[in-house]
């Protein structure tokens, strides 16, 4: 049988999607990969700059994963394995069956009417998704009661580090974050989403008759996964390292919550963001009093207009 493989190209954070012409014998009009026949490294990087023009010195063979089987629209059943490849440019001039690029966040596949979508199996929308998972990953959001985001995401980290039955998708959870600025929200980065419904008790969605049968243990606290990849450009801002004095302004009122002070409330009369501290005036004290702390150690309840 011959090696089919579907690249899928990474550039930094986006990932290539190249339209097939609508002439294609197989899927016309449809996204994909780079889909090619051949097993060797060398082989998968001709092909990938054949049809992306992107010079072979400018890609870099990564891993692949398993194959898959997909039954063609011919009846017949295919293994294709998935292929991931870096690139470190981003100038793409489609050719052959593909006439059209993109580049996309990973978590926005799913809006991409992609390869295999078209054909009768179950589960088909998902084929593109599922292998690009299996030698990458995606962010999912489990949806958690407010304040009980920490406790979740460290009950994750314990479910993990057994040896029950969840140690089969040890392989499969790569990380779990709980952002500080999200309130009721923990981040989960893994293969697939069943991975994480799995971690938290929860196989099966919201649908109980899905679950039904199931023996799993709820996580406490742990509501759902959301449905769908979590697209990076929604995510990585919460992610990204900020100042403690983000958000407070000369002449916010705030309210302080910890020290001496805790629960007096004052009016900001400058920001000094490189020491990450604010000075303000207490003013509802009967002696004007001026205090300077650190950003983290008051909160804004009311903004300048």
């Amino acid at each position: 049988m011959a090696d089919a493989f579907i690249a899928f190209v990474r550039h930094e954070e986006e990932l290539l999607l190249l339209r097939r012409s609508k002439s294609d014998a197989d899927s016309p009009a449809l996204w994909d990969g780079v889909y090619g026949i051949g097993e060797e490294p060398e082989e998968i990087i001709a092909r990938v700059a054949e049809c992306t023009g992107i010079p072979t010195e400018d890609l870099t063979y990564v891993r692949s994963g398993p194959a898959l089987g997909v039954i063609s629209s011919s009846n017949v059943m295919q293994d294709i394995r998935p292929i991931l490849v870096v690139s470190s440019s981003k100038e793409v001039t489609p050719s052959g069956r593909y006439i059209e690029s993109v580049w996309v966040d990973p978590g926005d596949i799913q809006n991409h009417n992609c390869v295999f979508a078209d054909l009768e199996q179950e589960g088909s929308e998902k084929i593109v998704r599922e292998m690009y998972g299996s030698v990458s990953a995606y962010l999912f959001i489990v949806k958690t009661a407010i304040g009980s985001e920490k406790r979740v995401a460290d009950e994750m980290q314990a479910r993990l580090m057994g040896s029950g039955s969840l140690s089969s998708i040890q392989d499969e959870i790569f990380g779990i974050l709980h952002p500080t600025g999200m309130r009721g929200y923990v981040m989960v980065e893994s293969s697939a989403l069943h991975h994480v419904e799995k971690l938290i008790g929860r196989s099966g969605g919201r649908d109980p008759k899905a679950r039904r049968g199931l023996n799993q243990t709820p996580l406490k606290n742990a509501k759902t996964v959301l449905p769908g990849e979590a697209p990076l450009k929604d995510i990585l801002p919460y992610l990204e390292p900020k100042a403690v004095t983000s958000g407070i302004e000369v002449g916010c009122i705030v309210e302080i919550v910890t020290g001496a002070f805790k629960g007096e409330k004052a009016r900001v009369t400058s920001v000094a963001e490189t020491k990450e501290e604010v000075s303000m005036e207490l003013y509802e004290q009967p002696i004007p009093m001026t205090l300077k702390m650190r950003g983290d150690h008051v909160r804004v309840i009311e903004r300048v207009e």
